[in-house]
């Protein structure tokens, strides 16, 4: 690869917040070729986890969730392209062909492409009023129909579902959560959190159906009015959120030749298997050093990072720090943080008492901490993440203990 400070240039197919990173950390790192940022919605880079929150309130605009101000890829001599896709890429000519027909020369590819909800192959799934969140246009669809005395059905218990829910009882929207597993959060969190998260919803007045299959939906004049479970029961709702998951946007990736598994896969600098592509985001199967293994993440702070890997192996820079996995969801007053991934654990300590509203879990492998989930608990999520990231040996009882200082959980 030529070096960075010639006149090289960079490609980068998406404009999420993995693309519109990468672009700023490219000149952040010193990089002075050319840089193309393309990305299919009409807008700038924004950020997306405020859609299900604050955006579905109205508590926020358009202008606040963008990355960067007005004119800052203009004055940073980024050339950003809206509402175009890449739709081929060749690897031996080093060209993107992009879908208003233009070809474009890359010296080094950023593939951001993030990834897509997942969707449900069931009769009536092409009905009106059937919806996912993902980008500004979902979430506006969304908001529409979010009104005092509405109902709304959602499909998934996971973060996106349950902060619609929140969002949407704080509109004074009627709200039945389906999920097919027999807890809350049953991928991504701990039984005490689902547990606590179960409570927290039915308290706020949500109808939550757990261990519900999901086998249609009926519909009138073609939009949706009713979920079909497989018991036979119906819920009803003016409006339908479909909240299962997420698919790696790949397939361009595929059709290039790249390895994929469940993703794209790269090493720890976003590199993939051609060395002048790199890859980034949620599109991503990435190196976990820490849990010594490969792994898709789906979040903003690992879009941050693996932007940063990328735009420091493409400048020259010095490499950033390798980072704990990190997570966040709010509901309703309620934050919960997540450090780490609990992979390999072999006993959890719930420290504090959940029906405070305020606790943490930890998740043991031997005396190491490899994940905490900390409920309205910053200090704990903090020392915990801290605590992950240098490999602390703690002592499970004195972690237990609510009454010793996080900070002096370390095995002597």
């Amino acid at each position: 690869m030529q070096d960075s400070r010639e006149s090289q240039s960079v490609i980068i197919l998406g404009a999420g917040h993995a693309g519109g990173t990468a672009a700023a950390a490219l000149r952040q790192a010193g990089f002075e070729g050319t840089i193309t940022l393309i990305g299919k919605e009409p807008l700038a880079p924004y950020q997306r986890p405020p859609l299900s929150k604050e955006w579905l309130k109205g508590e926020t605009d358009a202008a606040r969730l963008r990355l960067k101000g007005e004119n800052f890829y203009a004055d940073a001599g980024i050339d950003l392209r809206l509402g175009a896709r890449a739709t081929e890429i060749d690897r031996a000519g080093k060209t993107v062909q992009i879908s208003n027909g233009e070809t474009l020369n890359y010296g080094a590819l950023i593939i951001a492409t993030g990834s897509r909800p997942r969707k449900l192959n069931l009769p009536g799934a092409d009905l009106a009023g059937l919806l996912t969140l993902r980008s500004m246009a979902d979430a506006e669809a969304l908001k529409s129909v979010l009104a005092a005395g509405k109902s709304l059905a959602i499909v998934g218990g996971g973060y996106i579902g349950l902060e619609v829910a929140a969002s949407a009882r704080a509109l004074g929207v009627q709200v039945t959560v389906i999920e097919q597993e027999d807890r809350l959060l049953a991928r991504v969190a701990s039984g005490p959190v689902s547990a606590f998260a179960l409570g927290m919803h039915q308290g706020n007045g949500v109808r939550v159906l757990l261990s519900s299959g999901v086998t249609g939906f009926k519909g009138s004049n073609g939009r949706v009015s009713a979920v079909r479970l497989a018991g036979g029961e119906s819920v009803s709702g003016d409006a339908v959120l479909i909240g299962i998951g997420a698919v790696p946007n790949d397939e361009i990736a595929q059709a290039a030749g790249l390895r994929c598994d469940g993703g794209i896969m790269v090493d720890i600098a976003a590199r993939s298997s051609d060395p002048d592509i790199y890859a980034i985001g949620d599109v991503t199967k990435r190196p976990l050093p820490l849990y010594d293994r490969m792994f898709r993440l789906e979040s903003v702070p690992n879009a941050v990072e693996q932007a940063r890997q990328a735009a420091a192996a493409i400048a020259g820079a010095p490499a950033p720090k390798e980072e704990v996995p990190w997570f966040w969801s709010n509901q309703y007053d309620c934050k919960l943080q997540i450090a780490g991934l609990p992979f390999d654990r072999d006993r959890i300590i719930t420290r504090g008492d959940p029906a405070d509203g305020k606790f943490s879990v930890f998740h043991l492998k031997g005396d190491l901490i490899q994940t905490v989930e900390a409920v309205s608990a910053p200090a704990d999520f903090m020392a915990g993440k801290r605590m992950i990231a240098n490999r602390t040996k703690i002592d499970p009882v004195r972690l237990a203990d609510s009454a010793v200082p996080i900070k002096e959980v370390a095995a002597e």
